[in-house]
């Protein structure tokens, strides 16, 4: 399932959201209904990759079955999840729907390392990962929960891609956008990507902000959360700041 082409997000929104910490995200998120963004219970795997943002290319599993998923199916290049892995293009992450199933990996070394050359922006999985040491050194963005040894047939069986999902108990769309840092993932749907990321470049600011004053010695009470005195001196400080600028 593919669906209709959407429009292109704009580069200065990515950007934007590339700066914001998922924190700052998940409570803009939060001040319009949405309470259900963050992926919890994920881990980055990778150890040197960069912040991760991108637009989900969905995968989904359902349990596996004995009769079916036999490593013959791998002879089939068409395989779904070998599928997914040839489709994600750059600026893309693939986001696996393992049902928060762990004891099977959902990928592991070698799939990963075809999404990073394929310049993919990253891995995110419900599930686990084999070969993690190799995967933790890759310069993929790589999120999951955990490791496991046996091979993804065991437990799960692919089947669709480009649908939505559930993953880690957040429902993902194809083309929602992820963000990932130290804390984890946060997904934004597509249609909020633009005002979420003005409104999160402006909390992060403004935090900054706030956090020299805290540094500083000031009192949490008229600093966090800012005052009308502390608000006049923030605008005060960026008008300052333009003028040099």
């Amino acid at each position: 399932m593919t669906g209709t082409p959407q429009a292109p997000l704009d580069p200065d929104d990515l950007a934007a959201l590339s700066e914001a910490s998922t924190a700052t995200i998940t409570t803009q998120l939060f001040k319009h209904g949405l309470r259900n963004t963050f992926l919890a219970g994920l881990t980055r795997v990778s150890e040197n990759a960069p912040r991760m943002i991108g637009e989900a290319f969905t995968l989904r599993y359902i349990p596996a079955r004995e009769d079916i998923d036999v490593l013959e199916v791998y002879d089939d290049y068409d395989h779904p999840q070998r599928a997914a892995v040839e489709q994600v293009g750059p600026g893309q992450i693939l986001v696996v729907d393992c049902r928060g199933e762990g004891r099977a990996a959902s990928a592991g070394n070698i799939l990963l390392t075809r999404l990073s050359v394929r310049g993919a922006a990253g891995l995110v999985t419900d599930g686990t990962l084999r070969d993690i040491g190799e995967i933790s050194r890759l310069p993929l963005p790589v999120y999951a929960t955990g490791a496991a040894a046996m091979t993804n047939l065991a437990l799960h069986h692919a089947v669709d891609l480009q649908v939505p999902i559930g993953c880690a108990g957040v429902a993902i769309y194809p083309g929602d956008v992820l963000v990932g840092d130290a804390d984890g993932v946060v997904c934004i749907p597509r249609h909020l990507v633009a005002t979420i990321a003005r409104q999160a470049q402006a909390q992060e600011q403004l935090e900054t902000f706030i956090t020299e004053r805290i540094t500083a010695g000031a009192p949490l009470r008229g600093t966090y959360p800012a005052d009308a005195a502390t608000l006049r001196a923030y605008e005060e400080g960026r008008l300052t700041q333009a003028v040099r600028d």
